[in-house]
């Protein structure tokens, strides 16, 4: 063969000769041909370039090859597809030793593979994910592959080529999101949408089974009181501690999880019946005494929790949700600290809490609101020196109503917000036109709840509000209770308080010794009057305690310079008692009932 070049063209020329001899051997011509293979050569160059891009882009793609000849049953693995499963070069390519490989649980799968390949019963194109250990360190790596079927016109498979991909990175950033998506961040533990999922599910499988299992839903008790005074981080560390405390405690098939907030859950179909619930959620409760610490300092950790059994008191898992739901609220409502197993009356008592809301709301659009006045007495002469504004609304068929038949709407931050705000309004224009008519009611006490004083502006509206009915602030006193000054926004009420008492508005501690005021609240907030609560009152005859408790607060107020007003004053030897004790100034049914404006009218002269 020679190459023949014609100008600056190169061809590809095959030749072809052979000899003539003479009758002594002797060469006497030769007779050659010469074809034309330039094309011929220039496939094979092509096909040589093919494969070579081929082989770069399998590299590139770090992708391993299993060439398996089903004629001639040969198989072939590529260095990359080695180099992945942690094999040298001289091992074999068997189909032992890559099911030996393979993880137990995926290992059937590549057995109906290689069985469907030796029957040559693979589709044109096959797609699986395998786990596998590496042969070299056993390291777990995922896997995937894509198989590609050759066949004969016939229909005979002649080739199966697989690639193979390790997906493990890939895999573990999903397997994060994946978790990142079902899980809280902070406790571990599933949230929300894994544990309502996983409740569905589980609802489900029993309602065929006729299995029951149990539901707890679980408040830590008073966690915002100590992010407002630790702050946060003791908050979060107390919520880590609780869930530790929480996982350590459940039982084997509990499925837990943090449902936002201080809320978690716990569903176990081991807790089958409401003595299993009460036994282990006494555990919890007890192990929970003992106080957390963060930082040196010892946290206390309380928890109250709502209980329910599926099959007993729900057979779908809204309705079980629901049942637990209202169990929890009716321990945080008696007390806190305690399981509340589900019970139909709660159920009962959801639809009235339910139907007080929708009243208040009614209520406040059609501005039914109507303040009755009960007076403060000097008991020692029977003077009125001033009036307490209690909240009455009117019924249009009922007529007057008491708070009480709307208290569920009290507890709504925004209802209580528009009802402070229609007592204010009625208030101050009954004060108004009682001035105006020559009569001076004294100071005229409103009450004023957390929610108030939430609105980093209730001072200035109150204020804003005496203009606007032109009352002088000497007649308006603001009442509040102990729990005004817990929580995030004690910072705003104490603004608020010294802008009344710059404003000559004064302010009354309403119930006080019932609750978590100390005298360091005393002491912060410009406080003018203590009430003592009537609890203490109804008793002080007959119990020396109560009677002592009257003693001292009557004597802490004197020490601080401020009014005592002794709520609740039923009988004459009460106000008899309370006189004794230093007391001056009393409220109650012995000393005057409640009544509306257009019953109070200016005295005669």
């Amino acid at each position: 063969m020679s190459i023949i070049a014609s100008g600056c063209a190169t061809a590809a020329i095959a030749g072809c000769a052979a000899a003539r001899r003479d009758a002594q051997g002797q060469i006497v011509r030769w007779y050659g041909t010469l074809e034309d293979v330039h094309a011929q050569k220039l496939a094979q160059q092509a096909l040589v370039d093919s494969e070579e891009r081929s082989r770069l882009a399998v590299q590139a793609a770090r992708l391993g090859i299993w060439d398996f000849d089903a004629t001639t049953g040969e198989r072939r693995w590529s260095a990359e597809f080695r180099q992945m499963l942690g094999l040298s070069e001289d091992q074999p390519a068997t189909s032992e030793l890559a099911l030996s490989l393979v993880h137990p649980d995926d290992r059937e799968t590549l057995r109906v593979m290689l069985d469907a390949v030796a029957a040559g019963a693979v589709p044109p194109h096959f797609e699986a994910t395998l786990r596998v250990h590496r042969a070299n360190d056993g390291a777990l790596r995922w896997i995937r592959s894509s198989g590609w079927t050759t066949r004969s016109e016939s229909g005979r498979a002649l080739r199966v080529i697989v690639t193979f991909l390790d997906v493990t990175e890939q895999r573990d950033v999903e397997d994060r999101i994946r978790w990142a998506a079902t899980h809280d961040p902070m406790t571990r533990l599933p949230n929300r949408a894994l544990w309502q999922a996983t409740l569905d599910e589980m609802a489900e499988r029993q309602a065929r089974t006729g299995n029951r299992f149990g539901l707890l839903l679980l408040d830590i008790d008073d966690l915002k009181r100590t992010n407002d005074s630790l702050g946060h981080d003791a908050g979060d560390a107390l919520l880590c501690a609780f869930a530790r405390c929480l996982a350590a405690l459940a039982p084997p098939d509990a499925v837990l999880g943090r449902l936002g907030g201080d809320e978690f859950g716990l569903i176990a179909p081991s807790l089958t019946d409401g003595a299993a619930l009460e036994a282990w959620c006494a555990k919890l409760i007890e192990s929970l005494r003992v106080p957390h610490v963060h930082n040196g300092r010892s946290i206390d950790c309380g928890v109250s929790i709502g209980g329910a059994l599926f099959g007993d008191h729900g057979d779908r898992a809204a309705d079980l949700l629901k049942a637990a739901d209202l169990a929890l609220y009716a321990s945080k409502a008696s007390g806190r600290g305690r399981l509340t197993l589900f019970h139909s009356d709660l159920r009962a008592q959801a639809q009235q809490r339910s139907s007080m809301i929708g009243m208040a709301r009614k209520i406040i659009a059609d501005r039914l609101v109507t303040p009755y006045y009960q007076p403060k007495v000097d008991m020692r002469t029977g003077r009125v020196l001033g009036y307490e504004a209690l909240l009455r609304w009117h019924h249009p068929r009922l007529g007057v109503q008491l708070p009480g038949s709307i208290a569920a709407g009290f507890e709504n931050a925004e209802i209580a917000v528009a009802l402070t705000g229609q007592m204010l309004d009625a208030v101050l224009r009954d004060v108004r036109h009682w001035l105006q008519a020559g009569y001076d009611p004294g100071r005229v006490a409103i009450n004023a709840s957390a929610a108030d004083f939430a609105r980093d502006d209730f001072a200035e509206r109150v204020l804003e509000q005496l203009v606007l009915f032109t009352v002088p602030p000497e007649h308006l006193e603001i009442e509040v209770t102990e729990t005004v000054f817990l929580g995030r926004g004690a910072g705003q009420v104490g603004r608020a308080l010294r802008h009344f008492s710059d404003a000559r508005v004064r302010v009354a501690l309403d119930d006080f010794g019932t609750g978590f005021a100390s005298l360091s609240h005393l002491k912060q907030y410009p406080v003018d009057i203590l009430k003592i609560d009537r609890s203490f009152v109804s008793n002080i005859e007959q119990d020396a305690g109560d009677a002592a408790i009257v003693d001292a607060i009557v004597k802490l107020g004197g020490s601080f310079g401020m009014d005592v007003v002794a709520e609740g004053v039923e009988s004459a030897a009460q106000a008899g008692r309370l006189l004794a004790h230093g007391c001056i100034i009393g409220q109650g049914f012995h000393l005057g009932r409640p009544q509306p404006f257009a019953v109070i009218t200016p005295p005669k002269a």
